[in-house]
């Protein structure tokens, strides 16, 4: 891993793979240590300070850090663990079973039988990239993408499960429909999903 400096009030750090990102957020976040915030992604986590003249104390101690063993991965935890009603009508459900060999009710059970992780945000207010699910839901995006995916599609891509908070384009297998809010500017705060929480996946008629 790598420690960067990032502007005047950040350091970026860049993780070897991805399953170090959650470990390493975490072994941060029980630092206590005098930052702003810290930002997960793929392959980095964004550490944000509020003071400038604070970067080489937090970077020592960011360094310290790292240099010990990383926590085991979070497991869910009931009180951040989110449950999302869906309907799996999705446009791409028949193709992602024939590329995982499996039948249309076997994806269904695959996608709600495994929590799943928020490992990060982006693309859109809202968007939450869920990994941590059943490996062999691990479909690619579209050849083609869509120039519109309806709000509140569930959709799969490049090991990841998503859920598209307002009509956008979008490349992602789509499996299912719920209508859950990812993202209201009237709530506190306006995210649904935040990095650290865990989605449980049910199947419902309607």
């Amino acid at each position: 891993m790598r420690v960067l400096p990032c502007g005047e009030h950040a350091l970026l750090i860049e993780c070897d793979t991805a399953a170090q990102v959650a470990p390493v957020h975490a072994a941060l976040a029980g630092a206590a240590l005098p930052v702003a915030e810290l930002v997960p992604a793929a392959r980095t986590v964004l550490v944000r300070l509020a003071d400038a003249d604070l970067l080489p104390a937090v970077r020592e101690l960011v360094t310290a850090v790292l240099a010990e063993p990383l926590p085991d991965p979070p497991a869910p935890v009931a009180e951040r663990t989110m449950t999302v009603a869906v309907r799996y009508d999705g446009a791409d459900l028949a193709r992602v079973a024939d590329l995982t060999g499996l039948s249309i009710q076997a994806v269904i059970a695959a996608h709600t039988g495994t929590p799943w992780r928020v490992a990060f945000c982006g693309f859109a207010p809202g968007f939450a990239y869920l990994d941590g699910g059943d490996p062999r839901l691990a479909v690619p995006r579209l050849t083609t993408p869509r120039t519109s995916v309806p709000a509140g599609s569930v959709a799969l891509a490049d090991g990841f499960s998503g859920i598209y908070p307002r009509s956008s384009p979008g490349g992602w297998q789509l499996i299912g429909r719920t209508d859950v809010t990812l993202w209201d500017a009237g709530r506190e705060p306006p995210a649904l999903l935040r990095p650290g929480w865990w989605v449980h996946f049910v199947a419902v008629d309607r």
